[in-house]
């Protein structure tokens, strides 16, 4: 990919790409497998789309793994994906730590296992000090659910008189949040063809570009995500104003 480079600071691509990774297991089912299957396909994907964000500029990476709704998935489903995080992380670790990529993860560990949970404490500890790309995992993620954990930790700060009530503003909620130590998505996509958010990112991607395209994620190729980026970059980005 290094031959089609593409930084922001010089076509004005995005700095922070987000993406709702759509359609496993109905890339799964048309093959006449198991859901899990899809996942798993899924899961391979992230890598490639990791490895192409230097040459592309994108400094930092958001996927959306598991949402506080996907509990409502079969048992069978939920704890594939469970599995599917721990040998991911397992599996992944090393070469993540060696290729310069930062990880973090977001969303309320509380419902995860222990195991799963320090797993994603290592992971973070481990790649600490990378800088080559910020690749965030939101797991147990809900927007909604998130600022209201916000809003409680703020309110235990406004009585324990640490908070003056009276100073809060957007900048106050955005300390609060999960992605606290990340920029705002410049781009958010999805794939599958579902044209809706699923309480993702509400807060953060109120500016946000959004692009919903047709291809299911296991296919979700790098040539595909570039494209994505070059056309963001031929936007008109006004935020609210309007151009002399």
């Amino acid at each position: 990919m290094s031959g089609d480079a593409l930084s922001p600071e010089v076509a004005g691509g995005p700095r922070h790409v987000a993406i709702i990774m759509d359609g496993n297991g109905r890339w799964a089912q048309m093959r006449g497998r198991p859901r899990l299957f899809g996942h798993h396909a899924g899961a391979r994907r992230v890598r490639e789309i990791v490895e192409t964000c230097p040459d592309l500029g994108v400094e930092y990476l958001t996927v959306f793994a598991f949402s506080t709704e996907n509990w409502k998935r079969t048992q069978t489903e939920v704890a594939g994906l469970m599995s599917l995080f721990r040998r991911y992380i397992t599996r992944e670790a090393r070469a993540l730590r060696d290729e310069g990529v930062r990880v973090r993860f977001i969303g309320d560990r509380v419902r995860l296992d222990r195991k799963l949970t320090a797993l994603m404490d290592e992971l973070e500890e481990m790649t600490a000090e990378n800088s080559r790309v910020n690749l965030t995992i939101a797991i147990n993620y809900g927007s909604r659910d998130e600022v209201a954990r916000a809003i409680k930790h703020m309110a235990r700060d406004v009585a324990a008189g640490k908070l003056d009530p009276e100073g809060v503003d957007e900048g106050t909620l955005t300390r609060y949040l999960d992605t606290r130590v990340l920029p705002d998505p410049d781009l958010v996509i999805r794939t599958s063809g579902e044209a809706r958010i699923s309480n993702f990112l509400l807060w953060q991607s109120a500016y946000a570009e959004y692009e919903f395209i047709d291809t299911l994620w296991p296919d979700f190729s790098a040539e595909i995500f570039a494209g994505l980026v070059r056309g963001y970059a031929a936007r008109d980005r006004r935020f609210g104003a309007v151009k002399a």
